[in-house]
């Protein structure tokens, strides 16, 4: 007879909006195991599986601790709660949480302090909270007695405690769901869920044998980081949140985002990351809510997995308004299976672009022409071994459906080419690094020579600011003297003068660095003064530093504003990425661009 031997959970810690689907291990009637299911449509042997969830419910209200959010919270500060500060990031599970967290914490209090400042009016709001001066003065007199710190001297006030769950009489299990899987909503926060799973008679509908069931942790929300705002860099001196959309119809906005594959997203890389926010049901919608979040017209994405493009971005972002296009990266070197392979996806609205053309770029097959074109045969297993690495870009043409602002000549077509890529990460290759990039900008020069069009260059190049690689695709050449061109024992990077392009691309993170544009300075502090980029886009315990850009055709193309780049407090104490708020190791980079108005010739 079918049978349940084990039900369990991935993780045991419940999210909302982040799927439960529990592994049920099956007996079959022919003592096979098994786990997949058996719906009341298709009984087995007369038999079938039925599925219950409940929300353990008291009385008593439960707050979840903003630091650790898998505890329950015991203090509140009092600081946040006059400041209008929103109430989730108030909590916490215990003075030393408190304490711990305070260099962190005291930044939101700096920032309502400063918004009050800035607006003169405690009603208005900003990061989708409400702040206002009132983060000193908040004492609690019992947790100063108890707990004398100066940490703590701005205010904590103990919740009324929950009493631990006592499964019988005095709780009430409410039905939730029915079918194998769950996912927690709102109303979940703070209760346990219950999974039941059992063997039913087919044609009595009655319970066979023992009923499997299972108890979560409390269900907690998802934890939001603060988002990121549009900060104007042509003049303007308002400066534009995301949800008020674009600043003007004849403008576009491209992101860049490197998004860390499941493959990738290991606990041995990444074990000061909770497991439960490494894994892809919550990873997956966490990303998700901020790409679209930042509603960009174009959307370049890297390390995309085969199988989450088809199944997930594509159908998600569809639903949003984006048509999608995808580059897998090669398979030479990739051992595992072709569904984990990850790649390159560009997406953009359908209402503002429309698709005109695509380009593939395997560097595997521009590898193995350039072998047969300058390495002898004795070495040519040598120089591919060396130089294939999988990598790929991502080319497209679209055509934008808006007009520019300003353009006196409207029936000429506003085209423009958006290249998308993920150029090799290690780095004892820093002549494959380089011959990738240069590869990537002669197939980028053709195009521009085919057509009067505007450039964009996303993408994760794991090259640092001043490299080779940077240099080549800011300045437009190679400095000869490189001690990265010293490395070349293929002979692919000599003679170092063939080492330059003539597109006029410009980081678009660098007029951040513009002189005499007022009110950026704590923007600028966020920038290295001595390369014009960001301090970071990818952030790990091993290492912090910028890899990630969007390059821009100066000539025809002006930016207009750049999301706002994060900092050291804006990433909690001692914490790295990927962690429960931002489900990447990498930040995203947003640009808004506007085409400069054609000159008639």
């Amino acid at each position: 007879m079918l049978s349940v031997l084990r039900v369990h959970l991935p993780s045991d810690i419940p999210i909302v909006g982040c799927e439960l689907a529990p592994y049920v291990l099956l007996r079959r009637p022919d003592k096979s195991h098994g786990s997949e299911d058996v719906p009341e449509s298709s009984p087995l042997e007369g038999h079938f599986l039925r599925y219950k969830w409940y929300r353990i419910q008291s009385d008593r209200k439960v707050a979840i601790c903003s630091v650790h959010p898998s505890e329950q919270a015991t203090l509140q500060c009092l600081g946040c709660v006059k400041a209008k500060i929103p109430v989730a990031k108030s909590y916490h599970c215990s003075p030393k949480c408190f304490s711990d967290a305070w260099q962190h914490h005291r930044v939101l209090h700096e920032r309502a302090a400063s918004a009050v400042n800035e607006n003169g009016n405690e009603d208005d709001e900003m990061f989708g909270g409400r702040y206002n001066n009132a983060a000193a003065g908040a004492v609690n007199a019992t947790l100063a007695t108890s707990q004398p710190s100066a940490n703590l001297s701005n205010g904590a006030a103990p919740l009324y405690p929950a009493a631990v769950a006592q499964r019988n009489g005095g709780e009430t299990w409410f039905e939730v769901g029915r079918s194998k899987t769950y996912t927690p909503t709102a109303d979940d926060i703070g209760h346990v869920l219950k999974f039941e799973c059992a063997v039913v008679d087919a044609e009595t509908k009655l319970t066979v044998g023992h009923v499997n069931t299972l108890l979560t942790s409390r269900v907690i929300p998802a934890p939001s980081p603060t988002p990121r705002k549009l900060i104007p860099v042509s003049g303007v001196d308002v400066p534009g949140h995301m949800e008020d959309g674009r600043i003007s119809s004849g403008t576009f906005t491209v992101l860049s985002y490197n998004i860390l594959s499941d493959a990738s997203a290991t606990n041995e890389l990444y074990s000061y990351c909770p497991s439960w926010a490494l894994s892809w049901p919550y990873r997956r919608q966490n990303l998700l809510r901020e790409i679209v979040g930042y509603r960009a017209d174009i959307v370049c994405l890297q390390e995309v997995q085969s199988d989450h493009f088809e199944e997930f971005f594509s159908p998600e972002l569809d639903k949003h308004g984006y048509q999608a296009l995808f580059k897998r990266k090669t398979s030479e070197v990739f051992s595992g299976s072709a569904q984990t392979i990850d790649g390159c996806a560009t997406f953009f609205r359908r209402d503002r672009f429309s698709h005109v053309k695509k380009y593939e770029v395997e560097f595997n097959k521009a590898a193995q022409s350039l072998t047969d074109a300058l390495v002898p045969s004795a070495q040519k297993k040598t120089a591919l071994n060396r130089l294939v690495k999988d990598n790929v870009a991502l080319i497209v043409v679209l055509e934008a459906k808006f007009s520019n602002q300003g353009v006196d000549n409207p029936g000429k077509r506003q085209l423009v080419c958006v290249a998308n890529t993920h150029v090799n990460v290690h780095q004892d290759l820093k002549d494959v690094k380089l011959w990738q990039v240069h590869t990537l900008l002669k197939g980028l020069e053709k195009i521009a020579a085919s057509a009067d069009i505007p450039m964009l260059v996303c993408g994760d190049f794991n090259s640092v600011p001043g490299s080779a690689p940077h240099a080549l695709l800011a300045m437009g050449k190679v400095d000869p003297m490189s001690s990265e061109l010293a490395v070349d024992p293929l002979g692919i990077l000599r003679p170092a003068t063939k080492l330059t392009h003539a597109l006029p691309l410009v980081s678009a993170y660098s007029s951040f660095a513009r002189v005499g544009l007022g009110g950026l300075e704590q923007h600028r502090r966020r920038m290295d003064p001595a390369t014009n980029e960001p301090l970071f886009t990818n952030c790990t315990r091993d290492f912090i530093g910028t890899l990630d850009y969007i390059f821009y055709s100066a000539d025809s193309l002006t930016v207009e504003s750049l999301l706002e780049l994060l900092d050291e407090d804006s990433l909690r104490k001692d914490t790295a990425l990927p962690s429960p708020e931002w489900s990447s190791d990498h930040i995203a980079l947003l640009a808004e661009f506007r085409c400069k108005p054609r000159i008639r010739r």
